[in-house]
């Protein structure tokens, strides 16, 4: 296997580790609109994430630094291209952070309101621009024979693209209920239930046009694999939801991330940022690669530093794993 295949590979998994993690984040965002029904309750979900959702951040930053280095190509024409909503998902996830810190430091009940509906919107918006944009990678976009982007913004608007966002952002408040569902007692928990059965199947529909659209478009047999484990984990969430048994539920619905995400990944092979001008103009994983040297270098800081990652956030949600309902949080808040 060749160097630059092997950081296609672990970029991959970047994204994928990244989508599992700030998806059910993002999910439970959206959900302190749609789930809770008070400030009380707002606060017990926000109190689900507190200690992990910039952990869970780390994995953006890693997955676009790691394509910067390994794939300069990608990243210039990826982030020149798509500069407009990477911006606007950058912007949100600065005012999603200053949200969660800001939002307690007062008790005026509008002060916390304004700070509940910055954090509604800085979720809903980066779980469906995301999809967007994964979309246009996977489906292929306007590149000329420099290697540059010559669509516009409005070129990304389409309708496969638009499919893709609503597919992530269904997948990730479902992903996001069944974490509350997982992570809360009493009440709150049977509403988590009760939602993530809705959402799970909006999503099924959604995910499921998506995918078969893909995978005609530019799958093969493992996409197709990888198909059939998100379609399968997905309905397997539903059925373990059904049971309350959140545990399992929320393990095949973080599947269904990673098989969809694999999927596309898959489908992408060996391009990182098809060319719908020319093929040849495509970028793929060989044309776009930093030097061999670099990408040796990489590879062992790579391999040093990614297992101490895993285990301080490993350790990080085994701190932080019992559940919590209202009745923990204090009456001052």
């Amino acid at each position: 296997m060749h160097l630059h295949d092997l950081w296609f590979i672990l970029i991959a998994v970047l994204w994928t580790g990244y989508f599992f993690l700030e998806g059910f984040d993002f999910g439970i965002g959206i959900l302190t609109r749609t789930l809770a029904r008070n400030t009380t309750e707002r606060r017990v979900l926000i109190n689900t994430i507190g200690p992990v959702w910039d952990g869970n951040e780390v994995w953006l930053l890693t997955a676009g630094g790691a394509t910067f280095a390994a794939f300069p190509d990608w990243y210039a024409t990826l982030f020149s291209g798509f500069y407009i909503p990477l911006l606007i998902i950058l912007v949100c996830l600065i005012v999603r952070g200053v949200a969660f810190e800001y939002r307690a430091k007062r008790t005026e009940q509008r002060w916390q309101r304004n700070w509940e509906l910055a954090i509604f919107w800085t979720s809903l918006i980066p779980a469906f621009l995301w999809g967007v944009a994964f979309a246009n990678i996977v489906h292929g976009v306007d590149i000329d024979r420099s290697k540059n982007y010559v669509g516009t913004f409005w070129d990304l608007l389409n309708p496969y693209a638009l499919l893709g966002g609503l597919v992530t952002l269904a997948l990730f408040t479902f992903h996001g209920a069944l974490f509350a569902a997982l992570k809360t007692v009493g009440e709150i928990r049977d509403r988590a239930r009760a939602q993530a059965r809705l959402l799970g199947a909006a999503t099924a529909v959604l995910a499921l046009v998506f995918l078969i659209w893909t995978q005609a478009h530019t799958g093969d047999a493992w996409s197709l694999a990888a198909l059939v484990i998100a379609v399968l984990a997905l309905l397997g969430a539903l059925g373990a939801n059904e049971l309350a048994r959140e545990g399992w539920a929320f393990i095949l619905s973080g599947l269904t991330v990673v098989a969809a995400v694999a999927m596309l990944f898959l489908a992408l092979f060996p391009d990182v940022m098809p060319s719908t001008l020319n093929p040849d103009w495509s970028l793929t994983v060989s044309n776009a690669a930093s030097s061999a040297y670099t990408l040796k270098v990489m590879t062992v800081v790579a391999a040093v530093f990614t297992p101490i990652v895993l285990l301080y956030q490993a350790w990080t949600y085994w701190v932080f794993r019992k559940r919590i309902g209202v009745q923990h949080i204090p009456t001052a808040h």
